[in-house]
């Protein structure tokens, strides 16, 4: 069993990728440890919180049997990396839940139930918040994050922490997703050289590989979205604002947003239930650009409304779906899967309206949100030291990008900082060009873009590709990014629930359900209906790479 406090490796050895030793599991499901238990790779949140609340299983053997799954897998075997730490005290916490249950006591939805979070995020306990850069190995952070505290307060047992792309990929512009300096490269688990996805990559790849039914991923233009894509399971981007940033290290404080990754819609919302709240620490929790309209509904113990509620078979029928072919086109595996999707919710009662004119789309500047994000990165990092790390050496961009030119081995085997470098020039948060980047950027993705086409056409929904088959992993070169549809939601700060929809050569595709502020609930209550009926999410294989996508091996 690997050593459950950290492992730190050279990025560059062979750990970075699957060695010649491991062990790809031919498609066979690998055995659960604990036969009482459902199994982990498909078991829900509720069929486990049901389990948990009749007696039948103990928190603390759920732990450890997610502890023995990640030992399986994520170290040995197929080698998946994508748990960067694990939590020491993750089954004393559990036991300490089990009592509470067997005297009566439960907080809700979660109680008992583990969750991994994404290595940006704030947990004061022993295990460390990183970003999976060596520059904040061991510092102490002095308080948990936002949601951490949710989950906690909620019983959920955080399990540890996953790898990421270091820094939520915002390093340079020829990174590999699911790299990062701490952590090595996490792996697709449907084929091991096929690329996780970035920048949530280990949260997307533990769930669908069983390692825990849920795991929080962090976005800014695709990082919960395209991993679930990749790596076939639900995610959601929330609204900017339904979910606190407080506590997770940034990048922009003007797309950043925190959102749950699970196996299916009701898990994810589950999920969501518990981490959505209004928290006055962060200037979003108004919602995006200040309208304060966080929504009010409320569910007893959160605060906000219970996304469970919005769960619905039937959730299709009448709904009109608005289908934006400006944001098709980069996959036509992609494309047809999404096609036989539209075509499946207008059997299921949906009113499709097919095409809608998204003009906006082909506006958009993309540098104007490059400006925006590295403008908004220097200071956010500062702040973010000083309030959750203020013993920590290293207190600037500055001081990471020295860091890392003194460290080249270790942080930069395979790509540089251009990005950083970038990032520490800009001019600050009162400079006229930024200033116009981001007026830009949310006038032509809201005004001018989803908001106008959802009320011209009086949708519930657009529904578009989130992605194509993910490609292969290519440390020598960077990513290559075939396109997705994610973007024009990104900048405006709207939400996205992304889930399973099918396979093309063997590789997950899923599509993309999107609206405008605050519409998750009528998201999540479509992209239900859908998978309730359509049932395409499936396990992963743990192939070995190969030339051949997986169909064709």
């Amino acid at each position: 069993m690997w050593d459950r406090a950290i492992k730190q490796t050279v990025p560059g050895s062979a750990g970075v990728m699957p060695g010649k030793n491991a062990m790809p599991m031919s498609g066979q499901p690998v055995p659960g440890p604990h036969d009482e238990l459902p199994a982990m790779e498909r078991a829900s949140v509720a069929e486990l919180r049901a389990a948990l609340g009749g007696g039948a299983i103990r928190a603390r053997d759920l732990v450890r049997a997610c502890l023995d799954r990640i030992d399986a897998l994520d170290r040995t075997g197929p080698n998946l990396r994508a748990v960067i730490e694990l939590n020491p005290d993750a089954v004393a916490i559990a036991g300490e839940l089990d009592a509470e249950l067997a005297n009566g006591h439960s907080r809700g939805p979660l109680h008992g139930i583990p969750v991994l979070l994404k290595d940006n995020i704030a947990t004061a306990d022993q295990m460390q918040t990183t970003a999976g850069s060596l520059a904040l190995a061991g510092v102490e952070v002095s308080r948990d994050a936002f949601v951490t505290a949710r989950l906690r307060a909620a019983g959920a047992v955080i399990l540890g922490k996953t790898n990421l792309s270091e820094w939520a990929n915002i390093r340079s512009p020829r990174s590999t997703s699911g790299w990062s300096g701490r952590g090595g490269q996490t792996v697709n688990p449907h084929q091991l050289d096929r690329n996780p996805s970035g920048s949530s990559s280990g949260s997307a790849v533990a769930v669908a590989a069983g390692y825990a039914p849920l795991a929080i991923g962090t976005e800014t233009n695709g990082s919960i979205i395209a991993p679930a894509n990749a790596c076939g399971i639900v995610g959601i981007k929330p609204t900017v604002g339904l979910t606190s940033r407080v506590g997770v290290i940034p990048i922009s404080h003007s797309q950043d947003t925190v959102g749950p990754m699970a196996r299916s819609v009701a898990d994810a919302a589950a999920l969501l239930t518990v981490i959505a709240g209004v928290d006055p620490e962060d200037p979003a929790h108004g919602g995006p650009g200040g309208s304060g309209e966080f929504p009010t509904t409320e569910v007893e113990g959160y605060g906000q409304p219970d996304y469970l509620a919005a769960l619905d078979r039937d959730g299709l029928r009448g709904a009109r779906i608005g289908v934006p072919r400006a944001l098709f086109g980069f996959s036509r595996a992609a494309d047809a899967i999404t096609d036989r999707a539209l075509a499946f919710m207008r059997e299921a009662g949906a009113e499709i309206v097919d095409p809608v004119d998204l003009q906006a789309a082909p506006e958009i500047d993309w540098d104007d949100e490059l400006a925006v994000m590295l403008t908004e990165l220097k200071p956010g990092l500062a702040a973010w030291l000083a309030g959750f790390a203020p013993s920590c050496p290293i207190s600037s961009l500055a001081d990471i990008i020295r860091f890392n030119e003194n460290h080249p081995r270790e942080e930069m085997p395979f790509f540089r900082q251009e990005y950083f470098h970038r990032a520490e020039e800009t001019g600050g948060l009162d400079d006229p060009a930024y200033l116009a980047s981001l007026a830009r950027n949310q006038r032509r993705s809201r005004q001018g873009g989803l908001d106008k086409v959802i009320e011209e056409h009086r949708l519930d929904a657009l529904v578009a590709p989130t992605g194509a088959p993910a490609p292969k992993l290519d440390l020598i070169n960077g990513d290559w990014h075939p396109g997705g549809s994610g973007g024009l939601s990104a900048l405006a700060g709207y939400p996205i629930v992304t889930v399973p929809a099918g396979f093309a050569f063997g590789m997950p595709v899923n599509i993309s359900f999107m609206g405008t502020a605050y519409s998750e609930a009528t998201l999540i209550r479509l992209a239900y209906a859908y998978e309730q009926a359509s049932c395409a999410f499936a396990p992963p294989s743990f192939l070995a790479g190969s030339v051949l996508p997986p169909a064709l091996v």
